[in-house]
């Protein structure tokens, strides 16, 4: 069973948004690589706590600067020199596709994903007002406050990294409210910190049947990459392409996450189609940067070095302290 990219969770919880792989994807046994998450925010920005990391992949972006774009380098196949033009069936790996019968409603109708939820934090004692409400929307009275306290309790332990409690807490809120998004939402991402795949593909699964929310997609796609789940990432990707809106740091993470499954199974060329930088703005995102990770690295197993020395070089430049760099470089200097 491989081990999970594992990204860091930065967001709400609607807890972290779309955790998801990191550029470089660790083989068996290796250091594991932070996600960007999705609902509770991440310690320095209010909630959930990250995971250790050999390759400090936590570490903040720099916040200043330049906001003019550069062009991406061209890619060249090879020794040939020249961009290959997208077949139609790689060009899918944009466009993406259907796996469900929700998929295709959303594609047939321009249905969008539901807005993920606002960040919060268990700081203070108390759950916001919406998260208490939509509890209390889905729970009996009789069991309501102390539903209330075990998410809370789980919030609060999931927050300073205390994963195999906040799992306890989850599992104890889960048994007074099985119907409420955000006890299900904790209770999956506590499983995945804790390297409890199936139960954390579970209850992934459930969270997006009761949000229609595309948040945590990248996560589920890590977890069956775990798995050793292939077909199933594949399905995941194309159900994740056929949903519209979203946030565009989940949509990277998607990529980071797929784009690095393509290079586990040696399909170079694909994964390059799904990670392309088209334009490399000065001003990245962290998200950005994963995906120039896994681009970087694409072009390199093509045979563009070029190529991959110039998108290394762009992620040097905008952020020297770049986790798994290090790695990066030793790779390309490699054939």
């Amino acid at each position: 069973m491989k081990e999970s990219t594992r990204t860091e969770l930065k967001g709400h919880f609607g807890f972290q948004r779309g955790v998801m792989a990191a550029g470089r994807v660790p083989q068996r046994g290796a250091d594991r690589i932070p996600l960007a998450g999705g609902a509770i925010e991440a310690p320095a920005r209010g909630l959930v706590a990250r995971p250790p990391s050999r390759s400090g992949y936590h570490r903040r972006m720099p916040q200043s600067r330049g906001k003019s774009a550069r062009h991406r380098p061209t890619p060249r196949d090879g020794q040939r020199g020249r961009q290959r033009h997208r077949s139609d069936s790689h060009r899918s790996d944009h466009d993406g596709g259907r796996d469900s019968d929700r998929a295709e409603r959303r594609q047939a109708t321009g249905e969008v994903t539901k807005r993920p939820r606002k960040p919060w934090s268990p700081d203070g004692g108390q759950l916001p007002n919406w998260v208490s409400e939509q509890l209390a929307r889905v729970t009996p009275k009789a069991k309501l406050a102390a539903a209330t306290d075990h998410l809370l309790a789980a919030a609060g332990y999931f927050s300073s990294g205390k994963h195999g409690k906040a799992l306890h807490e989850a599992q104890q809120a889960k048994e007074l409210s099985p119907r409420d998004a955000t006890i299900r939402e904790i209770l999956a991402l506590s499983a995945y910190r804790l390297g409890r795949w199936d139960l954390a593909l579970r209850e992934l699964r459930t969270f997006r049947r009761f949000t229609g929310e595309d948040t945590h997609m990248p996560v589920e796609m890590d977890v069956l990459r775990a798995l050793d789940r292939g077909a199933d990432i594949e399905s995941v990707w194309k159900a994740f392409n056929g949903m519209r809106g979203g946030m565009r740091s989940t949509r990277d993470e998607a990529r980071v996450v797929f784009g690095s499954f393509l290079l586990d199974t040696g399909d170079a060329r694909r994964a390059w189609e799904v990670t392309d930088p088209r334009r490399m703005s000065a001003n990245p995102e962290e998200s950005e940067l994963r995906v120039w990770y896994v681009a970087s690295r694409a072009a390199h197993r093509l045979g563009d070095k070029v190529t991959a020395r110039q998108i290394y070089q762009a992620i040097e430049q905008a952020d020297t302290a770049f986790p798994g760099l290090d790695e990066l470089s030793r790779e390309l200097r490699n054939d």
